[in-house]
């Protein structure tokens, strides 16, 4: 450690954060992704494409160990409510995504909730809220947020509403990870609009959402906090006056992905660096005042949402290269080098561990798991970071 780094470490006031028990009973809950499982005859092929791999859930385990924690593996399915009894945790680390249905990601959240047991992330309203992405826009444009046009078609013969001009973009309106994208989710013309529209309606048993077609730049940007988050957080200097921590905003390339120009889950399950994976490039090269719009607005899509502790919302700049809201994950995926929030907090200098123990004490300090903090009378602004 140079000079310099001792005299800042010696500046910061003396740690007094207790934990109420000297180990906690961690259950991390997760839907597990078998790439040689057979599937039904009846689901699309990408049905099971944001569930996760037996790895991450051993990295998150012993990312929560580094502290001191005993964890346990708990599979997110009919068995369940069973295990957890069993088991008894004191906390769950929840990033399961459900068994189906149109709100699969409030599942777990509402077992949770009925059980009593306190858990990581979002709450189940606003899980269920994020996954129908229809629903999202609805809440965000009626807010004042940028979104581009849409409309929700439930049988496929809806007239098209007379804002919407063509190319548009097709997608199920209730998946996440690209589902139901590649590259005829663009479509050019009116039949190539309702050959699209009854393909999702029919393969993925649910609405289909319909938008202009946004060409310009994608971005993502990540977040983790909340107004009291630094008298939970092992790192209080992280967080701005407003309780947040922005993360460098990650730029998608994707012209030379699997799928050019589109951000489907073909062009997504290839690993970083992988040919037909798009570029991740983070911090993206972008002016500061495009910058602060971006954190802005994924903050308010945050907010407005009721989204707790960490998410990510993607944007995506329209023809005039005006920043337009596409969706929001409260459930970020959280594979090391891998997943866009954890690319983002590599960038940040933040390390995977910090990363994950920051999400569960922030999570524990609203259950009442943890005492507040003492602080100066004012928690460290992260340089760099913009004011909502």
């Amino acid at each position: 450690m140079s000079t310099e780094q001792k005299v800042q470490e010696s500046e910061k006031p003396p740690s007094n954060w207790p934990q109420p028990k000297p180990v906690w009973r961690i259950a991390v809950l997760a839907n597990i992704k078998d790439d040689n499982a057979e599937r039904p005859a009846d689901v699309p092929p990408d049905a099971y494409a944001d569930y996760d791999h037996i790895e991450t859930i051993h990295l998150i385990q012993a990312a929560l160990e580094t502290d001191g924690h005993k964890t346990k593996f708990i599979m997110a399915d009919q068995s369940l409510p069973f295990e957890l009894k069993k088991y008894k945790p004191d906390i769950c680390f929840n990033i399961a995504e459900g068994l189906g249905g149109d709100a699969r990601e409030a599942q777990t959240p509402a077992l949770l909730e009925m059980l009593h047991i306190p858990y990581t992330a979002s709450r189940l309203l606003t899980n269920a809220i994020a996954l129908d992405k229809t629903l999202t826009k609805r809440l965000w444009r009626d807010r004042g947020l940028p979104v581009a046009p849409f409309q929700e078609f439930n049988i496929g013969d809806e007239p098209l509403r007379h804002e919407l001009r063509f190319p548009l973009f097709v997608k199920p309106a209730r998946e996440g990870t690209g589902m139901g994208v590649d590259m005829k989710a663009r479509v050019e013309t009116e039949p190539e609009l309702r050959e699209r529209v009854n393909y999702v309606i029919n393969s993925y048993k649910q609405p289909a959402l319909v938008e202009t077609y946004l060409p310009g730049r994608e971005f993502t940007v990540g977040q983790i906090g909340r107004p009291d988050a630094a008298l939970f957080s092992r790192h209080p200097e992280w967080y701005a006056a407003d309780g947040y921590h922005r993360f460098p905003i990650m730029e998608v390339e994707s012209s030379r992905a699997a799928t050019p120009g589109i951000y489907s889950n073909a062009a997504k399950s290839h690993l970083l660096g992988e040919e037909g994976a798009p570029e991740y490039l983070c911090p993206a090269d972008i002016p500061p005042d495009l910058a602060k719009k971006l954190h802005h607005l994924s903050l308010r899509g945050h907010t407005i949402l009721g989204a707790l502790d960490v998410s990510r919302v993607d944007i995506r700049l329209d023809a005039e290269g005006q920043p337009r809201l596409i969706e929001i994950n409260p459930l970020p995926g959280l594979t090391p080098g891998y997943s866009d929030l954890c690319i983002e907090a590599e960038a940040d200098g933040i390390a995977y561990e910090d990363l994950i123990l920051e999400i569960l004490y922030l999570s524990a300090g609203r259950w009442g798991l943890l005492k507040p903090r003492d602080l100066p009378s004012k928690p460290g602004k992260n340089p760099g970071s913009s004011e909502s």
